[in-house]
């Protein structure tokens, strides 16, 4: 393990820190840095926003996600032995303030009395700066061997990702100090030559979070045994100190709240990411729920052990530790937020054997550590246990599930190849087709696919909530749409909307229409072709995801009020009832999403696009009928409704046109003569499949056999 550490600061990773590199690679590494500055110093600036009075009472302390730091931990006392006496004895943890241990807060206090003009920015920038060297350091430790594109962008890409992450951009103020004990972790593991100092950093950053004392048995069973005990003593050490100084807050962390009854407030909280704030919200509390988290625990921490034991054998020493961190958090009795900090370092692991496979565990984790919950999960009740702990969930898996592959594995160096279609030609000569729009022949992972058609369609949602909601100009826009369609000949939305209006069957028939399957059939195409016809779900996928990503810009671009939101001209809403046009925020509606997102139609889009779709690839008459029927009635629907003119479906189509467009023009057409047709057999499809040229380069490039 030792000699693990010293290869991690070979000279193959200088150029991971150190130095500067020409053309693209270094371009690209000198704006990943410049994005972990610019997050930095928006992290900064949150502290400075702070009114004054606000700074330091706000900043946080380990463990605390909205709770504040004491007020006699604030004193202008720069000392800190000799003025242990002024800290009240019981105060530390009465307020249920503060979660951590006593240790922590006699380390913090010295931090906060230095002389300088605001403690809670000159915290800030020191856990920003652990932030760094966290980020650097880990960079430095990847197995080898390690690619030079790979070395040179480790580290400012880790470093953006931990500034991005959750643990330190919801905070005002990032002093948790999550960071820090990661940091003297990591020093002592890759940096530190010497067994008793690097045991002496383990074990400070174990008296900082105790779980972290897990780290003691991983150098036991890794035969740095030195090392191990160093850090042990290191911990009684600590924990000695902080009993004689504050022998109550003492009493109170070591005894009652690890029993169970401290402080930290309630431990159902949505931000408590530990195994006893989890089963809080389960509804098991007391003595039950303490020895199921126990028993948890303990299988937790003996198969992470294992694992990590086994990784740092094999030459994976980050990955151990990042395991380890993570069965640590099975450990702690509370964990705001910390989580996310270990399991960001489970990056370095290589998950799959497909080379398709490859980006589904490092894309889950930064989706994990930099999204909410909530855009990563839909808002639904059954999946509310798994939406309320991502990040716990995150590391359990990390700790005890995840498949890393060994380094002995012919798989780690060399996936398996993804197999690629004949490349096309590109429709005009000055137009490149890009290496990622190659015809992918196998199935695309799901896991994968699930998250990015997920986190795709919120901030779908986020972006068309904040486009425009200018109502002069969206109604004005409104005007001028319906004086084109007078213009045309087509202003049908009003004689349309009172025929519909006055037959009550064909009224709610169009209203069950319009709200139920504008979500439901794209997803049940698609679900088809990814099943059945994994080349046309690439194809039809993206080009849907272009029309989408097209509409928004008109949303943006042209806010307008459709027809039930036009005053004075006598439209009945039928789907979402009448609307207070005299209030400005039009009633409940405009909370759940902007009403001036309508040109171009997506519910007409969306319809067209699966019409195309089916008629494109179904082998059946009847199911092309079908595909031409929906966009028909689609259309009928949002005009009866009045939640669209006429025009707004002309752009709807106009955007899904453009979408199959740019599509064609950036990898060629659908079928190509690489393709396998649908009408065969599936032993014949099986043997055509195993017949497609395969291609495992970056570019279309060649193909070989």
């Amino acid at each position: 393990m030792a000699k693990t550490a010293e290869r991690g600061g070979t000279n193959e990773h200088v150029g991971v820190i150190g130095g500067g590199g020409g053309g693209r690679l270094g371009a690209s590494r000198l704006l990943l840095w410049a994005v972990a500055a610019v997050l930095a110093v928006r992290q900064a600036a949150a502290v400075l926003r702070v009114p004054p009075g606000g700074g330091p009472a706000d900043l946080h302390l380990p463990g605390s996600a909205t709770d504040f730091l004491p007020d006699f931990l604030l004193g202008s006392v720069p000392g800190f032995l000799p003025d242990l006496p002024d800290l009240p004895p019981g105060s530390l943890h009465d307020s249920g303030r503060f979660t951590g241990p006593p240790f922590a807060a006699l380390v913090l206090k010295p931090l906060l009395g230095l002389a300088v003009p605001s403690p809670a920015v000159a915290w800030t920038c020191l856990s920003l700066l652990f932030v760094v060297g966290s980020g650097l350091v880990a960079a430095r430790a990847l197995p080898e061997p390690v690619a030079r594109r790979t070395a040179r962008l480790a580290a400012p890409a880790l470093v953006a990702l931990m500034m991005l992450s959750l643990p330190v951009r919801e905070a005002a103020f990032p002093g948790r100090i999550a960071f820090l004990p990661l940091l003297l972790v990591l020093l002592a593991l890759f940096r530190v030559p010497a067994e008793r100092p690097a045991g002496f950093l383990v074990g400070l950053a174990a008296a900082l979070q105790p779980a972290l004392l897990l780290f003691a048995p991983l150098l036991w069973r890794s035969g740095r045994r030195p090392t191990a005990r160093a850090a042990a003593a290191t911990f009684a050490g600590a924990t000695a100190l902080s009993w004689a100084a504050l022998p109550r807050d003492a009493w109170t962390y070591w005894v009652e709240h690890l029993a169970g009854f401290g402080p930290g407030g309630p431990s159902d909280a949505p931000g408590d990411q530990s195994v006893q704030g989890a089963l809080s919200r389960l509804g098991l509390d007391g003595p039950p729920g303490i020895a199921l988290h126990l028993a948890l625990a303990a299988v937790v921490v003996v198969i992470g052990l294992r694992r990590a034991a086994r990784y740092a054998r094999d030459g994976q020493l980050l990955l151990a530790v990042a395991v380890t961190g993570c069965a640590a958090v099975a450990l702690s009795p509370t964990g705001w937020g910390h989580p996310l900090v270990w399991v960001m370092l489970a990056v370095a692991g290589k998950v799959g054997r497909r080379a398709a496979d490859r980006p589904v565990w490092p894309v889950a984790v930064v989706l994990a550590a930099t999204l909410p919950s909530h855009v990563l999960l839909p808002n639904l009740a059954a999946l509310g246990p798994v939406r309320d702990n991502v990040p716990l969930i995150a590391a359990l898996a990390a700790a005890c599930a995840v498949p890393f592959l060994p380094r002995s594995s012919p798989l780690w160096r060399e996936p398996e190849p993804t197999r690629h279609g004949r490349p096309a030609a590109s429709r005009w000569a000055w137009v490149p087709l890009l290496p990622f729009w190659r015809r992918v022949a196998s199935r695309p992972n799901l896991l994968l696919e699930l998250l990015l058609i997920r986190v795709g369609y919120s901030l779908y949602s986020h972006i068309r909530a904040a486009a425009p909601t200018n109502r002069p100009l969206a109604e004005g826009n409104g005007t001028r749409i319906l004086d084109l369609e007078r213009a045309l000949g087509i202003d049908i939305e009003h004689a349309v909307n009172r025929a519909v209006v006055d037959t009550p069957w064909l009224e709610a028939s169009f209203d069950f229409y319009y709200t139920s399957f504008h979500f439901v059939v794209p997803l049940a195409i698609l679900a088809v072709l990814y099943w059945r016809r994994p080349a046309a779900y690439r194809w039809a996928r993206a080009s849907l995801g272009l029309a989408t990503v097209l509409a928004l810009a008109g949303f943006w671009l042209y806010p307008l009020a459709p027809p039930r939101l036009m005053p004075g001209l006598g439209f009945v809403d039928t789907v979402h009832g009448v609307q207070d046009l005299a209030n400005p925020s039009y009633g409940a509606m405009t909370a759940i999403s902007n009403q001036y997102a309508a040109m171009p139609s997506l519910h007409f889009g969306w319809s067209l696009w699966c019409g195309i779709v089916i008629v494109a690839l179904a082998p059946k008459r009847r199911l092309k009928l079908l595909g031409v029927l929906h966009p028909t009635i689609t259309v009928c629907a949002i005009v009866a409704t009045a939640n669209h003119w006429v025009l707004d479906a002309v752009g709807g189509a106009a955007v899904v046109a453009a979408g199959f467009g740019l599509v064609h023009v950036l990898s060629g057409p659908r079928r190509t003569r690489a393709d396998v047709p649908a009408q065969r057999s599936a032993p014949a499809r099986e043997e055509a499949a195993a017949r497609l040229p395969q291609t495992t380069g970056a570019g279309p490039g060649p193909t070989r056999p």
